[in-house]
């Protein structure tokens, strides 16, 4: 497990690296939920999210044996530009295997960090199946992108840094994919105020967490056709255990929902986000008010968006 010490040795590790990044009101918001909501947008971070977070601090966590071939992993793109800026900090090569669907915006964003590309199919066997070939034949160091201790401890430091900002909130939403964010929230929050209630949020059109957590077993993913791409990813095993462990609870969010969220967002705080970064407002937006605290806090994941996408999606959602 990860402990609230190895969150705060990481967060000295990345902190040369990496934006403090903002939070945020909306007097907006605040009324249509009945709650005082910050936000902490990540979506202003270094690499449009906060994937850097936990990359930096595997990429210079290895030893220069370790590094020295470079680092390789698979991402539908927040994770693959994360782990090229992180390999370019430390001088060394990014190889990143990215599925044919990833959006268009996301894999150009891997390229122009200098990131070297493997396209494959877009399913987890197909990704693995790459990602083997490109560690055979590179011997690049492999960093799963949410599976992992040292991702989950990075990733913990946006909690850290929010709970600093906004001290007396009563709960935190923060979406979850393969549950890399939402585990580091809970063991950073369980270390500085297990008063707290870390609530994940997830797509109901991809909701193996949901499933998994319910029925105290890794569920696999079905299907997940939602717009939120970077929450497609299945619940990583160290994820499942550390959730379950922190009784982080999940709640679901509608298509629908997601854009109305995104809209919101885009509109109201002129701000830039991505669908997987709306997951949780979209949530609180479908959860009774019964089931809402009085102060809420909210990590916006990222904003590295196709917006061409988003208009044509916003713009048929009505």
């Amino acid at each position: 497990m990860v402990s609230l010490d190895d969150i705060r040795e990481a967060h000295d590790r990345i902190r040369p690296h990496i934006r403090y990044t903002p939070v945020f009101t909306s007097r907006a918001i605040d009324e249509l939920l009945g709650a005082k909501v910050t936000f902490k947008f990540e979506s202003l971070q270094r690499g449009g999210s906060f994937k850097i977070r936990g990359a930096l601090n595997a990429v210079l966590s290895l030893t220069d044996a370790a590094a020295e071939l470079g680092v390789a992993t698979h991402s539908s793109g927040n994770h693959g530009a994360a782990l090229a800026i992180a390999a370019a900090i430390r001088g060394i090569p990014a190889y990143i295997v990215v599925p044919s669907n990833a959006p268009r915006v996301k894999r150009a964003a891997i390229e122009g960090y200098g990131g070297i590309v493997t396209e494959c199919a877009p399913n987890v066997p197909a990704r693995e199946a790459a990602l083997d070939e490109v560690v055979r034949q590179t011997g690049a160091h492999f960093v799963p992108p949410y599976d992992d201790a040292r991702i989950v401890a990075g990733q913990g430091t946006a909690t850290v840094e929010l709970l600093e900002q906004v001290p007396d909130i009563e709960q935190l939403w923060v979406p979850v994919g393969g549950g890399g964010l939402a585990s580091g929230a809970a063991i950073a929050v369980r270390g500085i105020d297990p008063d707290v209630d870390v609530i994940a949020a997830e797509p109901s059109r991809a909701d193996d967490a949901f499933r998994s957590l319910a029925n105290g077993r890794i569920e696999p993913m079905r299907n997940p056709a939602t717009i939120a791409d970077g929450l497609r990813t299945p619940l990583g095993q160290i994820n499942f255990d550390i959730l379950s462990s922190h009784r982080v609870t999940v709640e679901l969010a509608s298509e629908s929902a997601i854009l109305a969220a995104t809209r919101l967002i885009l509109e109201r705080m002129k701000l830039v986000v991505e669908p997987s970064g709306a997951v949780p407002l979209a949530a609180l937006m479908e959860t009774p008010p019964s089931r809402r605290a009085p102060r809420i806090g909210v990590i916006v994941s990222g904003g590295n968006v196709d917006l061409e996408s988003l208009l044509y999606a916003l713009k048929n959602a009505g």
